[in-house]
């Protein structure tokens, strides 16, 4: 087996205790094959000291290598302040997918008919996040307003993946958007959805929309699944799926690029969840 880097991308608080965790049972006596370490400091205080320059030089090292596992950090509220090194890092490897999977963890209980692991495959740019919002008029005569955007090539990527994992795992392909309210926007994910489903034909899909998706989940049988879904879906989606094997805190999320043929270029894993500052220690 090839000698294989991993960048190491240090956080804060109950983050970083986890990482340790992490790294001590990637011991080659536990998981059979050697492994190099890179560490990056991405702490809030040497985010600080240096001005962001150390997440970018972890960014390029997760170019350079393709492996990498992040702990936790601190997202300071202050306007102006370092902010989250997560829109940097995605920017910068060209993350276009966020995969989470929720699976049944020794000793804890999921929900009843939960068996077999879900996975959420999440778009990690456009539709809501970093969409422009503005507000118009006076008292309740106010208006919010804000302007999503949807590629094609997300659509696409999202939905191969989608399909090419789910025939890796032996999963079913369930759930969409709810493209009968939004044909044009939500309707071209639809389309990407039905071409993945032609393309792979093994694959099985059952296509529901997202509310009913959520629903049917309440009534499982069982079997693996694969969702795939837009951001913003996929953020709230993701969460409930995990919480249904027992806790966010068991949760796996990987940020993962691509090559244009959509083969995978770089994955990081990464805690989805907060530094839970009140239990650190």
């Amino acid at each position: 087996m090839t000698r294989r880097t991993i960048v190491v991308l240090k956080g804060d608080q109950t983050g970083q205790e986890l990482l340790d965790e992490s790294l001590r049972v990637l011991h080659p006596n536990v998981i059979g094959c050697e492994l190099d370490f890179l560490p990056f400091d991405l702490s809030l205080a040497t985010r600080r000291d240096t001005k962001n320059k150390t997440v970018y030089e972890s960014a390029a090292a997760l170019n350079k290598f393709g492996l990498g596992i992040k702990a936790a950090t601190i997202t300071p509220e202050i306007k102006g302040d370092v902010g989250s090194p997560n829109a940097i890092l995605r920017d910068e490897i060209r993350g276009e997918i966020i995969l989470r999977t929720g699976r049944r963890i020794p000793s804890v209980r999921p929900m009843a008919g939960v068996h077999a692991p879900i996975a959420v495959v999440r778009m990690a740019v456009d539709d809501a996040y970093n969409a422009k919002e503005w507000r118009e008029g006076e008292g309740l005569s106010e208006m919010a307003y804000r302007t999503e955007k949807l590629s094609r090539r997300t659509c696409r990527v999202v939905a191969e993946y989608a399909f090419r994992y789910a025939q890796k795992v032996g999963a079913k392909v369930f759930g969409g958007p709810k493209y009968t309210v939004s044909p044009v926007y939500e309707g071209m994910f639809k389309e990407e959805l039905d071409a993945a489903a032609a393309r792979n034909p093994t694959v099985r899909y059952d296509p529901q929309l997202i509310d009913a998706t959520y629903a049917l989940l309440l009534e499982l049988s069982g079997e693996a699944l694969v969702i795939p879904t837009l951001n913003r879906d996929g953020d709230v989606m993701s969460d409930l799926v995990i919480k249904m094997f027992g806790s966010i805190a068991g949760a796996e999320s990987q940020v993962i690029g691509f090559n244009d043929d959509w083969s995978v270029r770089v994955v990081m894993t990464e805690a989805p969840h907060g530094t839970a500052p009140l239990i650190t220690g």
